[in-house]
C-alpha cells in the first residue's frame, strides 16, 4: 500500500502543487486548511484529495487532526510543514499580534505538526519530515523581522529533530524557496516585483511545481541518507 503523505495548508501554491505531485507519484495524499472553505471545497473537487480544516497554530486541533486522519486513512508517514503567513511590517510599527501570529503559524505550527506525528513515525521506524522554510529565513528581509525569525527558526529545528530521528528511520530535512509564483507573491505591487525579480540570476520567479518536486526528491524511501540538510530552491538569489 502506498505511503500516506499529509501537506500543511495544502489546498493552494507550494502546497497544493505539492499534494499533487505527490498523488501524482502514487502517495495517498491528505491536506489541511486553515478557514478557506470555498477554497477548500474547490480543491477537493478539482484534485480528489481530502482536506481537513484546522488551525496549526492550535496543538490540540492538531493531535486530533492527525489522530481522525489515522482512523480514516492511515497514520501519517509523510509530512510536509507548508502552512505560513506573513503579517509584514518594519519592526518599528510591528504589533505584537503580528509577531505572534507568524511565530505561532509558522513556526509553533511546524513543532505542533511534528509533535503529533513523531510518537508514531519512531514506532513504525520510518518517516519522512519536510519544513518549509524561505530564502529569507537564510538572508533576512526588510519588513519581515517576524517572518525571517520563523523561518530561520525552522532551519534550526529541522537539525535538532533530524539528529534526534536518525537512528529511527526518519529523516527530517527543510526546503528554503525564493520567491516563487504564488497568490502571496504575485499581490505584491508590479513595482516592487520587478525590484526582486531583478535580484534572482535565472531572471523569474519559481514555480510551485518546482518546490513541490524537490518535497518528492526528500520523500522517497531511497532519500534515507538525506537529513538535517536544507535545500535551496531560489534561482540563484542565495547560496551559502
Amino acid at each position: 500500500m502506498s505511503r500516506i503523505a499529509l501537506v500543511t495548508g495544502g489546498t493552494r501554491g507550494i502546497g497544493a502543487a505539492t499534494a499533487l505531485v505527490l498523488k501524482q507519484a502514487g502517495y495517498r495524499v491528505a491536506v489541511t486548511y486553515a478557514g478557506n472553505e470555498a477554497g477548500a471545497q474547490r480543491f477537493r473537487e478539482a484534485t480528489d484529495i481530502p482536506a481537513y480544516q484546522w488551525s496549526v497554530a492550535d496543538f490540540a486541533a492538531c493531535q486530533r487532526g492527525v489522530d481522525r486522519l489515522a482512523t480514516e486513512l492511515g497514520p501519517v508517514e509523510i509530512l510536509v510543514n507548508n502552512a505560513g503567513v506573513t503579517h509584514d511590517s518594519m519592526l518599528h510599527k510591528m504589533t505584537h499580534e503580528a509577531w505572534e501570529s507568524v511565530i505561532g503559524i509558522d513556526l509553533g505550527g511546524c513543532f505542533n505538526m511534528c509533535r503529533a506525528v513523531i510518537g508514531g513515525m519512531r514506532a513504525r521506524s520510518f518517516g519522512r519530515i519536510v519544513n518549509i522554510g524561505s530564502v529569507n529565513g537564510q538572508q533576512g528581509q526588510v519588513g519581515q523581522a517576524n517572518y525571517a525569525a520563523a523561518k530561520a527558526g525552522i532551519l534550526g529545528f529541522t537539525k535538532a529533530l533530524a539528529l534526534e530521528t536518525a537512528s529511527h528511520g526518519i529523516t527530517v530535512n527543510a526546503i528554503a524557496p525564493g520567491y516563487t509564483a504564488t497568490d502571496m507573491v504575485t499581490a505584491v505591487p508590479a513595482a516592487i516585483l520587478e525590484t526582486i525579480v531583478a535580484r534572482i540570476p535565472v531572471g523569474r520567479l519559481g514555480k510551485p511545481e518546482e518546490i513541490a518536486r524537490a518535497v518528492l526528491f526528500l520523500v522517497a524511501d531511497e532519500a534515507g541518507f538525506i537529513t538535517g540538510s536544507t535545500l535551496s530552491v531560489n534561482g540563484g538569489q542565495h547560496m551559502e
